[in-house]
C-alpha cells in the first residue's frame, strides 16, 4: 500500500467581492447613504450651474418642451440638436417667409385725407411710392400734389406702379409699351384675377393694376418771372402777378431756410413735387432766403394760394406759397432774412406749412442743394 503523498493541500482561491460591496463593508452602510445623496446632491448643482453660465455645455442638456394635454402641463425633456462636425457654427434668425409674403393685399384702398396730410406721407404709410398714389388719383390730383385737401377721397394702390382702366381697342402689349413693362408682368400679378392667362379677355372698363408701371408727370406750376418783364397775366395766374420792370438787389447765390422751422412736415422733392414742404404755422415769418426783387405778390391759382416769388438777379427764383399774407410788394427789393410774408394755409393745402421751390435759369432744383443744412 503506497504512502500518501506528502505536502500541504492547497484551498480553491476566494472570489474578491464587488466593489460596491467592499465600499460598504469599509465605510458602513450608513456613511455609504450619506455619500450617495451627497454626489446627487453635487451632480445637480452642477447642472444647473452648467445650464446658467457656460452655453455649451447647456446645449447639451436636456430642455422641458410643453405638450398640452387637456387643462393641465406636461413637460417633455427632450435634447438640443447640436452639431458635432467640429465645423464652427453660423447663428441666423429664421425669418419665415413664402414667395408672396411681401404682398399683404390685392386689392385698392379707398383713403380719406385729413387735416395736415401730404401725399408723401399718405404713401409712405401704405408702403407705395408717392409717385404711385399720384398716377392713380391723376382726375381728382391732376398731376399736382399739392392739389391735396381734407375729405378727398384717394385711391390706394395695392403696390407700386400704374392703376389703369382698360379701355375699348387695348391689348396687353400696347398698354405693357405705354407704360414699360413686360406683358407678363401684368399677366402674372394675382390681383388681376385672370381666368385665363393664354387668352385673357379683358373688358373695356375693367381696372388693372401694373406693377413696376411708369405714368407721366404734370404739375401746374407759376411760371419763372423776370424782373425785367414782370407783366403776366392776373386773369391766367392769379392776382398776386405784377406788372412793370423792376430794378433792384441782387442775391448772393448763399441761401438761408426761410422759415424758422427747419423740418419737412408734408411732401419732400420729387419728381411729382418740385419743392419742398417746410414747417410753418398762422402768423410764423417767412423771410427771403436770399437777396432779390419781388415779381409775384398775392393771390395765385394753381393751389399756391397767396404766394410770393423773388428774382435774384443772378439766374436764381425762390417761391413762397400758401402764405397767410404777404408783406412784401410787387417790385420791392428785399435783403437776405427780411420777412416778406407771413405762414399760413391758403389755396390747397391741409394744413399750415411753406411750400418753397428753387429755380435757377428757368429749370428747378432741389432746395436741399442750396440750403444748409437744418
Amino acid at each position: 500500500m503506497s504512502a500518501p503523498a506528502s505536502g500541504k493541500q492547497q484551498d480553491n482561491p476566494a472570489i474578491p467581492p464587488p466593489p460596491l460591496v467592499r465600499i460598504v463593508t469599509r465605510i458602513g452602510p450608513i456613511a455609504f447613504l450619506a455619500w450617495v445623496l451627497a454626489g446627487g446632491l453635487l451632480t445637480t448643482a452642477i447642472m444647473v450651474f452648467v445650464r446658467q453660465v457656460d452655453p455649451v455645455a447647456r446645449a447639451l442638456l436636456p430642455t422641458p418642451i410643453p405638450v398640452d394635454f387637456g387643462e393641465t402641463g406636461v413637460y417633455v425633456a427632450l435634447p438640443r440638436v447640436l452639431s458635432t462636425s467640429g465645423e464652427k457654427e453660423i447663428s441666423r434668425n429664421v425669418v419665415f417667409q413664402t414667395e408672396n409674403s411681401d404682398q399683404s393685399r390685392f386689392e385698392v384702398i379707398i383713403y380719406t385725407v385729413v387735416k395736415f396730410d401730404s401725399l408723401f406721407g399718405i404713401a409712405s404709410d401704405h408702403g407705395i411710392e408717392p409717385e404711385t398714389l399720384l398716377w392713380a388719383n391723376e382726375d381728382v390730383l391732376g398731376g399736382n400734389p399739392d392739389m391735396l385737401e381734407p375729405e378727398m377721397e384717394l385711391i390706394i394702390p395695392p403696390v407700386d406702379g400704374v392703376h389703369y382702366q382698360w379701355k375699348a381697342g387695348d391689348t396687353l402689349e400696347k398698354v405693357a409699351k405705354e407704360y414699360e413693362v413686360a406683358v407678363e408682368i401684368i399677366l402674372n400679378w394675382a390681383g388681376n384675377k385672370f381666368a385665363d392667362l393664354t387668352n385673357p379677355v379683358i373688358e373695356a372698363g375693367t381696372w388693372i393694376m401694373i406693377p413696376g408701371g411708369v405714368g407721366e408727370f404734370r404739375q401746374w406750376v407759376i411760371p419763372v418771372i423776370s424782373s425785367g418783364d414782370a407783366g403776366v397775366s392776373p386773369s391766367l395766374y392769379g392776382g398776386g402777378a405784377c406788372s412793370g420792370s423792376y430794378s433792384g438787389v441782387g442775391g448772393s447765390g448763399s441761401f438761408i431756410w426761410p422759415s424758422p422751422m427747419h423740418e419737412i412736415v408734408g411732401n419732400d422733392y420729387w419728381d411729382g413735387h418740385l419743392a419742398l414742404d417746410i414747417r410753418s404755422g398762422e402768423g410764423v415769418p417767412v423771410v427771403a432766403a436770399d437777396s432779390g426783387v419781388v415779381v409775384f405778390s398775392g393771390w395765385a391759382t394753381g393751389g399756391y394760394g397767396m404766394m410770393v416769388m423773388l428774382d435774384h438777379l443772378n439766374g436764381y427764383h425762390t417761391l413762397y406759397a400758401h402764405l397767410s399774407s404777404v408783406v412784401a410788394g410787387c417790385g420791392q427789393s428785399v435783403g437776405k432774412g427780411q420777412t416778406i410774408a407771413w405762414g399760413g394755409s391758403t389755396g390747397q393745402s391741409t394744413g399750415p406749412h411753406l411750400h418753397f421751390e428753387v429755380r435757377y435759369l428757368g429749370g428747378f432744383i432741389n432746395p436741399w442743394y442750396v440750403l444748409p443744412a437744418p
